[in-house]
Order: C-alpha cells, then sequence, then structure tokens
C-alpha cells in the first residue's frame, strides 16, 4: 500500500521544504544549518517510506511501525504542505499585487497550524472519541409488537488499532449496556490482519448482551487476506479460529444464514451475509441462501410482509443486490470509516461510496452505515468519530 502512494508522499514532503528554502529561507545568514534541519526530517520521512513500502507486510509489529510513520507523516509534511497550496497563490500574484505575499504567507501560517492541531488532535484524542448516534425507521410490515424495537449496531472494531487505547474496548460495552438494546449485532471487521488480534478482549466483548442476543457478520479485513505474513494454510486456520472465537464469546455469525426474532405470535427474520463488495474486495455473499426458507412478498402470516434486517458490511451491496433483487426492508453495513475524516459534513468518502454514513432511504427501504469504531491502518480520526450505533424500529 504504501509504495503505492510513494509518488504522493514523495512530493507532498520535498515540494513544500523547497518551497520554503528558496522564498523565505535562503537568504538566512546560517544558510546551511537551516537546509540540514529542513532536509534532515525529509530525509528520514522518504527513506523510512521506501523501507517500510519495500517490507510491508502487515503484521501487527509491521502494522505498529507504519502506524508510527503515518502520525509523523501527518504532523510534520501536511501542515507544510497546506501552506505550500494556501501562500503559492500570493506569490505568483506579487508581481502584480503588492503586499499578495505577505497576505498569502499570515493565511498560510494559519492553515498550517489549523492542519497540525488537526492532526495532532485526530492523532491522539479522535481515536477515542467516542459517541453515540441514534436513527429511527420506519415501516407498515413491522408488527405492531416490534414497535419501539431497539438495535445497537457496531462495525469495524480493527482491534489492532485498539491496542493503544485497551480501555476503549470496555467504554463501548459499557455504553452498549447503558442503550438497552433488543437486539446487538456488529456488521464486520473484528480484526485487521490476524486472529490473535482478539487476545485480551474477548472477555470484555463477552459481556455483550441483549435479549434476543448477539450477531455478528464477516468484513473483508476478516478473511485475514491482507496478512501476507501468513502462509495460505495458515490464513486459512487463523479465519477457522476467528470464526470459532467468534461464537466463543456467545455471538451468533450469520454465514449467509438468518435468523428468527419472536414477540409472542409476530416475528422478524435477522439475515446475515458474508462480504459483498466491488473489486478488489472479496464478494462471498449469497442472497439467495441466506434468506432460503423465509417467505418472499405478501406470503408471510396473515398476508403480511415478513419484515427482514439485513447484516451486511459493504454498502455497495445495498444498490447492487440488496435493492433489485430482495424485499429486504432495512440493511445494516459499516466498511467505510468516512475515511476517518469528516468536516462540517464532507468527507472524501462521498467520492468513493454513493453511501457512506447514516441513514439512507430509497421506495420505502433502507441503509444505514456506520462510520464504525476502530481504525484499518491509520491511527487516525477526526470528526468521523468512532461511534456505537442505536436504530429503532417503528411500525408507520
Amino acid at each position: 500500500m504504501l509504495l503505492r502512494i510513494l509518488p504522493v508522499v514523495i512530493l507532498t514532503v520535498l515540494l513544500p521544504d523547497l518551497y520554503l528554502y528558496r522564498t523565505y529561507l535562503r537568504k538566512l545568514r546560517c544558510r546551511r544549518l537551516t537546509l540540514f534541519l529542513l532536509a534532515l526530517p525529509d530525509v528520514v520521512l522518504l527513506l523510512s517510506a521506501v523501507v517500510l513500502g519495500c517490507t510491508e507486510t502487515l503484521s501487527p509489529a509491521n502494522m505498529d511501525v507504519l502506524g508510527l510513520f503515518f502520525l509523523f507523516y501527518m504532523i510534520f509534511a501536511l501542515p507544510k504542505a497546506a501552506f505550500l497550496l494556501v501562500s503559492l497563490p500570493g506569490r505568483l500574484l506579487s508581481p502584480l499585487l503588492p503586499g499578495a505575499l505577505s497576505v498569502a504567507t499570515a493565511v498560510g501560517v494559519g492553515a498550517a497550524v489549523l492542519l497540525l492541531g488537526v492532526m495532532v488532535y485526530g492523532s491522539f484524542r479522535g481515536p477515542v472519541r467516542l459517541r453515540v448516534t441514534r436513527s429511527d425507521f420506519s415501516s407498515p410490515d413491522l408488527p405492531a409488537s416490534f414497535e419501539g424495537y431497539r438495535i445497537v449496531q457496531l462495525s469495524d472494531l480493527h482491534l489492532i488499532s485498539m491496542r493503544n487505547h485497551p480501555g476503549m474496548v470496555d467504554r463501548i460495552v459499557y455504553a452498549v449496556a447503558a442503550e438497552r438494546p433488543d437486539m446487538v449485532v456488529f456488521t464486520g471487521d473484528l480484526v485487521s490482519t490476524d486472529s490473535k488480534e482478539l487476545d485480551g478482549f474477548e472477555a470484555a466483548l463477552s459481556r455483550l448482551h441483549a435479549p434476543d442476543g448477539v450477531y455478528s457478520v464477516l468484513g473483508n479485513h476478516d478473511y485475514l487476506k491482507y496478512a501476507r505474513y501468513l502462509t495460505r494454510r495458515a490464513q486459512a486456520e487463523h479465519f477457522r479460529e476467528l470464526k470459532d472465537r467468534q461464537r466463543g464469546m456467545g455471538w451468533d455469525l450469520l454465514l449467509n444464514e438468518h435468523r428468527i426474532i419472536r414477540r409472542g405470535s409476530d416475528s422478524i427474520a435477522l439475515v446475515g451475509t458474508e462480504n459483498c463488495g466491488r473489486p478488489s474486495f472479496p464478494c462471498r455473499g449469497d442472497l439467495r441462501k441466506a434468506l432460503a426458507g423465509l417467505p418472499a412478498g405478501e406470503e408471510a402470516a396473515g398476508g403480511s410482509r415478513l419484515f427482514k434486517v439485513l447484516l451486511s458490511h459493504d454498502p455497495t451491496h445495498w444498490r447492487d443486490k440488496v435493492l433489485p433483487e430482495t424485499d429486504i426492508q432495512l440493511t445494516l453495513s459499516g466498511h467505510t470509516h468516512g475515511m476517518q475524516f469528516m468536516l462540517f459534513g464532507w468527507s472524501p468518502s462521498r467520492y468513493v461510496y454513493p453511501e457512506w454514513r447514516g441513514l439512507y432511504t430509497e421506495g420505502g427501504r433502507a441503509l444505514h452505515v456506520s462510520l464504525g469504531l476502530g481504525g484499518a491502518l491509520i491511527p487516525f480520526r477526526f470528526g468521523a468519530w468512532p461511534e456505537i450505533n442505536v436504530i429503532t424500529l417503528h411500525r408507520k
């Protein structure tokens, strides 16, 4: 991954410092010392990027080092890149507009300081700024006895990202209990590359509880295909261990199957598919298999449509398969993380995923996308804070 973005890293490290030196620093008396102090962090960052890119395995130890690299890159390089982007237009206009460079310099310094604050806060405070979001979904197909039914959705724990914040998982469990849900669901990516990421967290996650149970599905990372340090046989063993350990925690892992949830003579269906996303993410979801045996259309008891909740990790599954091929009323997904950055409701995630955050409705059917709780690689969150989602069902 790092090798693929290496050209961007090189440009954002070198160009700002070349601009700073030529525009502001080369006339200083201690020019050589200034150049040395300016170049030293660049050399360290670029050599680290090349070495890490060539040795990248995404093992837990390797991911720790990669996370440290991105932390220093975001703090030392990106604010200077922001300064370049803001102040360069002023320099270009300075022959025509006297004073333009000084104004652009002041604004550029402000932009750099602001971005530095964002990077520092997002790296150290953002990953643990837990919040609870609430959504309501109404459907005429919901049985009357399920009015007000509360589902807590968790997603994208990526437990390796919790090792630096070990109390975060306990906070999540306590916050879920405080919501008194009827059901708890987890919509995939429990780990990033290794089943051993569960070590030390199983006891806390086993305390998740709801009257109608705790259910989970697999995300793209849970297949452990990113663990290039493991042989295929080892990947298969770790994958089997990951599934067994989830079940050992009391979670009901749904692998293209469903469960019936009852309230007296009324019932709804909880459906869970394996991950199904667009390339290069694995697609093992089988809606036909997951729905086998459930009534379709108006075939449920009393001539009404059976209300179904689908757990599917990747939100692109909703528009690609769920909407055109099923009558599922509510789908719960995660996966996007909001790219772990959001400002005033905007995130670069919107250019990748048509549905990336919150509740979307179409034709009386809905998709809810959670921003998740952990980080896949970069230990950073700003605006797209880690979240627990509470979805309350209503009969329209």
